[in-house]
């Protein structure tokens, strides 16, 4: 065994010491999973995973890699998480210098050029909002301003806060100009919050980020309400590849109430169990139904699952805000989007559980009191 060189100060701030103590890590981890198995026979070794993380977003950004099978591994890991700080940079709404606070400073008055993903962000936020009949709408942060969401301190807004903010929200007033790249706004006080997908979209991007540099086995989570999986965990045999990520009861979230398999998609989860206050017994939360003004009341939690982060970010939201109905609606048209939704039931402490698009043996279903109604797309 040879010694490791020490850091210098300048490794350090350049991450490159933290990588090095990864790939020291992860190399042991591998030597230990075949030194244990070493007479083994047929019985499937275990394997370990690398996890690489830093706050990002509000929250914590973690790559889970298989240890010992990239070198290179961490260090791309790092660089992934770099662009992860970019795009907060570029997406966020509460730095006055972030690209999208530009564009709600000066898109009332004249279109605003707009880098070409974040572009595509917007016209693909726009088009899930058709798609569902508006449950989706990136305009609607003065709903939450209204409601004291923006600055996690909800209260019940007046009927005319309420209406003044009402009539600000709609992505009908946003003018997307493809051929030009513009974004203008067709009233004042619109404002764009990419709060229900910029986390999703920023995973994409660091996965591309991981494939680029040729890491296929990896598992990308933000908070852990948004998750990415591509290739799978090693030592897993065909049958079962992939990555295991649990569903947790909305209102008692050391109970787990799903298992779901996640192979080379995403998976996004909304719920209000965060950001809620009680007015006269009843129970608001943060998620906002754009239509009405209103936080939506008819899920508990609703995780779906799709080919990318940022589509089931964004989906999830819609079907919270949907319900049942609207949500199986959706994926019945659609059937590469998988549903979860947790709904509150009549029985006291119990849940029910709509499905659809997700077989048996991708979503494995751990509460037996449940009651459950599965729907399936042929196809």
């Amino acid at each position: 065994m040879t010694d490791s060189p020490i850091p210098s100060r300048r490794d350090f701030l350049a991450g490159r010491a933290v990588s090095q103590a990864a790939q020291e890590a992860a190399r042991a981890a591998a030597d230990k999973a075949l030194a244990e198995n070493a007479d083994a026979g047929p019985r499937r070794p275990p394997s370990y995973v690398l996890h690489v993380g830093r706050p990002v977003m509000a929250c914590e950004f973690e790559i889970m890699l298989n240890a010992g099978e990239h070198p290179e591994g961490p260090d791309a890991a790092l660089r992934a998480l770099d662009l992860a700080d970019a795009l907060e940079a570029q997406l966020t709404v509460y730095r006055d210098s972030s690209e999208v606070s530009r564009i709600n400073a000066r898109a009332a008055f004249e279109p605003v050029l707009v880098e070409k993903r974040l572009f595509d962000l917007l016209a693909l936020a726009t088009r899930i909002g058709d798609e569902t009949d508006a449950a989706f709408d990136i305009t609607s942060g003065p709903l939450s301003k209204a409601w004291g969401f923006y600055r996690r301190a909800g209260r019940l807004p007046s009927h005319e806060e309420l209406a003044a903010a009402r009539e600000r929200v709609g992505h009908r007033h946003l003018a997307l100009d493809a051929e030009r790249q513009t974004v203008a706004f067709r009233r004042s006080g619109v404002e764009i919050n990419l709060g229900a997908i910029g986390k999703g979209y920023a995973l994409d991007r660091c996965a591309d980020s991981l494939t680029r540099e040729g890491i296929g086995n990896f598992l990308i989570h933000g908070g852990t309400s948004s998750i990415l999986g591509r290739g799978s965990r090693a030592g897993l045999p065909e049958q079962e590849s992939g990555w295991i990520v649990a569903i947790r009861h909305p209102l008692r979230p050391d109970q787990r109430l799903a298992e779901v398999r996640l192979r080379d998609r995403a998976l996004g989860t909304s719920g209000s169990a965060s950001q809620f206050f009680f007015h006269q017994g009843r129970r608001l939360g943060h998620i906002l139904d754009p239509r009405t003004g209103w936080p939506a009341e008819q899920v508990l939690s609703a995780t779906v699952l799709a080919p990318t982060a940022a589509l089931a970010d964004a989906l999830s939201t819609a079907f919270y805000v949907l319900g049942p109905d609207g949500a199986l609606a959706y994926c019945a048209a659609h059937p590469e989007i998988g549903v979860l939704l947790i709904l509150p039931d009549s029985r006291a402490g119990a849940t029910r559980l709509a499905i659809a698009n997700l077989p048996d043996s991708d979503c494995k279903l751990l509460d037996e009191t449940a009651r459950i109604t599965r729907s399936e797309t042929a196809g």
